[in-house]
């Protein structure tokens, strides 16, 4: 039986790629010092002979016992409301957290993934977004702590495995949504599913004419773990290219859910990005993916979670 590590554990898409993991046969070892990801979210693999938990955080020296077949680093903040909360934690997942995982990956000779983002093109003047696109990033701006942070991982990830040998893979991931995510993130899907089921007006920042393009979060796993088995050492756009604007995200919340408490405006934030599309000719070429689930069926999946987290009253953590 292979083993596989995945740091930050306990979040939103870390626990869905362990399901994943556990179902193509895997052992698992997850991380996570819960400031941002709940142990709700992997309650239910308790007593699973092949899943095991450590509490840790991995931006501090860390050790798994046995033999490590791979290695997903998936730990770090990765929402607005996080950047300002834990700033500095935040920068220490992208440079601490990274070279930690990438010394057990040479120790191990496990191959390692590093998840990264699509915030490392920060506010695009390339669309849509291809892997060769260095980026136009603010290094000063509120935003900087994730973005510089998982810039530094990129070239920290690329210097171990040109420098030392390690094996390794680097996903970039776009907006991702689905069950799991916290109601008070502060990104647009919980946001705005939230505000919608409790009866509230949908915040649309700006005139809403920016653009996301929203991959359901197991077509996300299936990418990432295909790119993990793949060859492939470059960069690798994950996510789905279809291309909404916030308004017209924001009304087919409104219909999905039955809402009409209309839409509220409020002030553009610094640096938020004003258009994201991935490219995704490298993933199709190289890993044979695409995304399949349809945005009515994964959003209606993910409403039927949020409802029951608002019913619970869980907003924190959800």
């Amino acid at each position: 039986m292979q083993t596989a590590v995945v740091t930050g554990g306990a979040g939103f898409v870390p626990s869905h790629l362990i399901d994943r993991l556990l179902g193509e046969g895997l052992r698992v070892v997850a991380l996570d010092n819960f400031i941002t990801g709940h142990r709700r979210n992997i309650a239910h693999l308790e007593g699973n002979p092949a899943f095991s938990f450590i509490e840790a955080d991995v931006s501090e020296p860390f050790e798994v016992e046995g033999p490590v077949d791979y290695i997903f680093h998936m730990a770090s903040p990765a929402s607005p409301i996080d950047y300002v909360k834990v700033p500095l934690e935040t920068l220490k997942a992208g440079s601490y957290a990274t070279h930690n995982g990438l010394e057990l990956a040479a120790e191990k000779k496990a191959r390692f993934l590093l998840a990264s983002t699509s915030e490392i093109y920060g506010d695009p003047e390339v669309h849509p977004q291809a892997e060769g696109y260095f980026g136009n990033v603010s290094t000063t701006g509120p935003r900087s702590c994730y973005d510089e942070a998982k810039r530094y991982a990129e070239a920290a990830v690329m210097a171990h495995h040109r420098a030392r040998g390690v094996e390794t893979r680097i996903v970039r991931i776009f907006n991702t949504y689905g069950p799991r995510m916290r109601l008070d993130d502060g990104r647009v899907v919980p946001a705005f599913i939230g505000q919608a089921l409790r009866g509230e007006p949908l915040t649309v920042f700006g005139d809403g004419s920016q653009t996301r393009s929203f991959c359901y979060v197991t077509d996300l796993v299936d990418g990432i773990w295909r790119l993990m088995q793949s060859d492939c050492a470059d960069p690798v756009n994950i996510g789905n290219p279809h291309e909404m604007t916030i308004r017209e995200f924001a009304e087919a919340i409104a219909q999905a859910t039955g809402t009409q408490t209309g839409i509220e405006p409020r002030p553009l934030p610094k640096d938020d990005p004003k258009v994201r599309q991935p490219d995704i000719t490298r993933a199709k070429t190289v890993l044979g993916w695409e995304p399949v689930v349809p945005f009515d069926a994964g959003i209606k999946e993910t409403i039927s979670y949020f409802s029951e987290v608002v019913r619970g009253g869980a907003v924190s953590k959800s």
